[in-house]
């Protein structure tokens, strides 16, 4: 009997989501829970908030740093372990941010974070979307829509209730348990994958996508509140583009690059990355500026500003609802482009003037939009990868991450040169230049419907002897032993 190997009490795909789940909330919270901490954090090592600013940045640049060389490294190391140990750095860093003797160690452990969260979505994502064959993704809509837009959400009042009632060392220790639990799940019931990238590692491709995404992440981030003729964020913002269209050439001459741009050329996939970035510049545009809207034309506080978007996420919920039972029945394309239409319609709703002085007209259309933008997003996120084989998988996602991460930052961006100035620290009498950024939102919205017109009209089908239980070839009976695979 010694030869038998016996199987996971856990199922595979169970363990999949369990553990994708929690490393997602974890990432997903701590990309917001710091910032209402950041006076207190400045306050306790003395140091002013310009200088506790850096624990944000540094978060987000190196979580942008870890992108591109996601995909090569979970092909050629194994997804599960990849996954794994960036989410034990992960988790490892959380326990040193809430340990930080000073602002130094903490920014750097912030920056490990970062690093780490750059790997696990897209590393998280292949795992997940290898795990479930194209038909049966529609039942993901609910597990990706929680780290995605619950956790963010929830970041802010969670991080001031945490703050003001225990500590801010509490908004990173909160990650430990959690994390631990999810290593330990994942070591004993995730499958590996190793598919073995063809040719050397592409090092060019490497020094120039690398600090092209982490420049650009930081003019972008911290251009609307620094000033965009801040010689720091000017030189990012010239320098992080001179380097991407290098990146870009490099990538599509190369023979083994380190991103495969050509998956673009796929017209599912390609349109599907496209609608990430618009529809991403959209609503991380209107989040970013319609709070300050709301303070314009209400004197709001900013905490009430903030609170105001909040069902946002409650809709969101509901979309995850609404394409687990519409999309088998519409098909991605008759489900996404009447969603885009009617969210642009909301967003320009919300630039009428009269709209934002309505507390509840407010909340009942930020509802709308978590909604309707919501279902679109999802049969997005869950269509677009149907053409993708397993063998692209890790670097479909990888890419799919960087164009939404980008879309985002620069929907925030745009929104911010609108305003005028770049210099958003306070809100302005006049309203004007803020209705007009939404109307903006609006109109990246409603050019996504069009860009929407090139996904499939029929939702994907079963294959004809279908039986969900079976493992994949050449994965055995005990999961954490099973060979890699290929292909």
């Amino acid at each position: 009997m010694s030869g038998l190997l016996i199987r996971p009490r856990i199922r595979p795909r169970v363990a999949v989501v369990l553990v994708y789940t929690a490393a997602m909330c974890m990432n997903g919270l701590d990309s917001t829970i710091v910032n209402p901490a950041l006076y207190t954090i400045a306050g306790d090592f003395g140091r002013p908030l310009s200088a506790a600013n850096t624990v944000e940045t540094a978060f987000l640049v190196a979580l942008a740093v870890g992108l591109p060389v996601a995909g090569w490294l979970g092909d050629r190391f194994g997804t599960k372990r990849v996954f794994l140990g960036a989410l034990t750095a992960f988790t490892i860093a959380s326990a040193v941010c809430g340990l930080a003797p000073d602002l130094t160690t903490l920014v750097v452990a912030r920056a490990v974070q970062g690093l780490a969260g750059g790997l696990l979505t897209p590393v998280g994502m292949t795992l997940l979307f290898r795990a479930f064959p194209p038909h049966e993704r529609m039942k993901l809509a609910k597990v990706l829509i929680v780290p995605t837009a619950l956790m963010p959400a929830l970041g802010p009042p969670l991080g001031g209730l945490l703050t003001e009632h225990l500590s801010w060392h509490w908004l990173f220790f909160v990650n430990v348990p959690i994390g631990t639990a999810a290593v330990l799940l994942g070591v004993f019931g995730l499958r590996e994958h190793v598919e073995g990238p063809e040719g050397k590692f592409d090092t060019v491709g490497f020094w120039l996508a690398t600090p092209a995404l982490g420049l650009l992440t930081y003019a972008l981030g911290f251009g609307p509140s620094q000033g965009w003729t801040r010689p720091a964020v000017a030189v990012s913002a010239a320098l992080g583009s001179v380097l991407l269209v290098a990146a870009v050439l490099h990538q599509v001459r190369a023979k083994t690059p380190l991103l495969k741009l050509k998956l673009l050329a796929d017209r599912v996939y390609g349109s599907a990355s496209a609608l990430a970035g618009v529809t991403a510049a959209g609503l991380m545009g209107v989040l970013f500026v319609f709070p300050l809207l709301y303070q314009a034309s209400l004197g709001a506080s900013a905490l009430d500003a903030g609170l105001s978007v909040f069902p946002e996420a409650v809709g969101l919920m509901l979309a995850s609802q609404v394409v687990d039972r519409l999309l088998p029945k519409l098909g991605p394309r008759l489900l996404t482009v009447p969603a885009l239409l009617v969210a642009a319609a909301v967003f320009a709703t919300l630039a009428i003037p009269g709209v934002a002085e309505n507390a509840w007209s407010v909340r009942g259309l930020m509802f709308l939009i978590g909604l309707v933008l919501g279902t679109a997003v999802l049969t997005v996120q869950i269509s677009g990868f149907e053409s993708i084989g397993p063998a692209d998988m890790g670097q479909a996602m990888g890419l799919f991450q960087i164009v939404r991460t980008l879309g985002g930052a620069l929907g925030i961006a745009a929104c911010a040169a609108v305003i005028g100035g770049g210099h958003v620290t306070e809100a302005a009498a006049d309203p004007g230049p803020y209705r007009t950024a939404v109307w903006v939102t609006a109109a990246l919205v409603a050019a996504g419907a069009l860009i929407a017109l090139r996904l499939p009209r029929e939702a994907p089908q079963p294959p004809p002897f279908d039986d969900e239980d079976a493992p994949p070839p050449g994965e055995g009976l005990a999961a954490d032993e099973a060979p890699a695979v290929k292909g």
